[in-house]
């Protein structure tokens, strides 16, 4: 019988999904060399090579295609297999996890006092984790932002949140009380590996359906804020980044014209934890804007 190591099956498949060693080690948070060595860890438990590496990038050998949608199904095993022991025994902990310049104290403090007897912890999550966090059970539920893929989660709008521009100081747009996309038509905008993120806060197509600028490649948060310090981009940001202060050498301006953001809690559909349910109704009542939640909807 072999024994796999869940978390390097996580990995191969992430490699897998890219071809790229490096984006997947981007979005897995972990140095490139050290993904390399964990494929190989994995491989000789497997007892096969997995991935083929060469100039022309990398590549699925047949063992690995073979063994890519097993994969999958074992990693979908395993995640059901936890939340249904989770919901056996009648839970009494969950975790809560928020990504950038999004505040869940309110809501967390609500259901500690509705819920005395309950472990109530917190987690902070990358912009781009909060589906990954779901999935693998860090987290029971999430405040984040859209987009989001729905597939297989319960999600509900909580307020909107309007967008900015960000640029740096010395910019010929910085000091303008606001800027449409037309002002920034010409402006180069970082590029997000994720497609998702990448249309959703570029804006592309544009609603004229001409394509966003194009921008350099940004895998972090602080490479895109770097490009823009050096003047090499613009960026499209949520509100929330003001607020929670900026670099001394950037700045941001209201974007008009633009759909705003939305904040969401997000939760797995399946997961019949009561603390879960009990979150999202105090993340409704203490974090909705007025009181009210915007264009809810269950995924």
């Amino acid at each position: 019988m072999t024994d796999l190591d869940l978390r390097l099956v996580r990995y191969f498949t992430t490699v897998a999904s890219h071809l790229h060693y490096g984006r997947a080690a981007a979005e897995l948070r972990i140095a490139q060399p050290s993904l390399s060595r964990q494929i190989s860890q994995l491989e000789a438990q497997v007892g096969a090579r997995l991935l083929d590496r060469t100039r022309q990038g990398t590549r699925l050998t047949e063992a690995g295609e073979a063994f890519l949608p097993r994969a999958h199904a074992l990693l979908r095993a395993a995640e059901q297999a936890t939340a249904a022991a989770r919901a056996a025994a009648q839970p009494t902990r969950i975790t809560v996890g928020y990504t950038a310049g999004l505040i869940v104290t309110p809501a967390v403090q609500n259901l500690r006092h509705r819920h005395p007897g309950a472990e109530v912890h917190t987690l902070h999550l990358e912009w781009n984790e909060a589906r990954e966090a779901l999935s693998d059970q860090r987290v029971d539920a999430v405040i984040t932002r859209l987009p989001l893929d729905p597939d297989g989660l319960h999600v509900t709008a909580l307020y909107d949140e309007p967008k900015l521009l960000l640029v740096r100081l010395g910019h010929r747009l910085a000091g303008k009380e606001s800027v449409t996309l037309e002002d920034i038509e010409g402006e180069p905008i970082p590029r997000f590996p994720n497609r998702d993120f990448d249309a959703y806060w570029r804006i592309d197509p544009r609603p004229d359906g001409r394509p966003a600028p194009d921008g350099p490649l940004a895998e972090s948060i602080e490479d895109k804020l770097e490009y823009i310090a050096a003047g090499q981009a613009v960026a499209i940001v949520p509100a929330a980044l003001h607020a929670a202060g900026l670099r001394g050498d950037l700045t941001t301006i209201p974007l008009h014209g633009v759909e705003p953001g939305k904040v969401v809690v997000a939760t797995r559909a399946a997961d019949h934890n009561p603390l879960v349910a009990a979150f999202r109704a105090s993340a409704q009542d203490c974090l909705a804007r007025n009181g009210k939640v915007t264009n809810a909807r269950d995924a």
